[in-house]
């Protein structure tokens, strides 16, 4: 089986094949998800335990299945995504290594707006896919505060609390194939 300290090369991450996904509380009651749809990355794993990862996501390619949330998470209010046209990961180091599960440190960047986070990361495996590319799998998770990054609209609720949380979750799935 391959070990994550077996993956010394560049890999291209596979948009059709991988999912940048979020969550949060709405009404304080029910969880909205959603996606980026439109993202681009390398991932250029230099050593048993170094990694250089950047990530690009365009901001408008947000989808929450419904349009007009659409439209207001990409109005001024959120995501203000024609100022903004790009949120990006740039990794800055690897730690708590072991064979699948690592700790992904790295700038995020949104709305303008850069700080650390850590992903807890774990490594899937790879296959050699039909047209005989290798590929490797890929799953991350975090948590941030949007208001963090500069995303602090809200609105009250009659009853108490507000309708949108602060806290994010954010769930990554990466197939990403080996360059020769």
């Amino acid at each position: 089986m391959t070990q994550l300290s077996d993956l010394v090369g560049t890999w291209n991450i596979d948009p059709a094949h991988s999912v940048v996904g979020f969550s949060l509380k709405h009404a304080m009651i029910s969880t909205v998800r959603g996606s980026f749809g439109d993202f681009a990355g390398t991932i250029n794993v230099t050593g048993p335990t170094t990694a250089d990862v950047n990530v690009s996501i365009k901001a408008d390619s947000i989808t929450t299945n419904n349009e007009q949330r659409d439209g207001h998470l990409k109005s001024a209010d959120f995501f203000e995504t024609e100022t903004y046209p790009e949120m990006t990961f740039v990794s800055t180091g690897v730690k708590d290594i072991d064979d699948e599960e690592f700790v992904l440190v790295g700038d995020l960047t949104i709305r303008g707006v850069t700080k650390p986070v850590e992903l807890e990361a774990e490594f899937v495996g790879t296959q050699v896919d039909p047209q005989g590319m290798l590929r490797a799998g890929f799953e991350a998770k975090t948590t941030i505060n949007r208001k963090d990054f500069g995303l602090t609209w809200n609105a009250a609720l009659e009853t108490g609390g507000v309708l949108v949380s602060d806290k994010i979750k954010i769930a990554i799935d990466v197939a990403a194939v080996k360059q020769a």
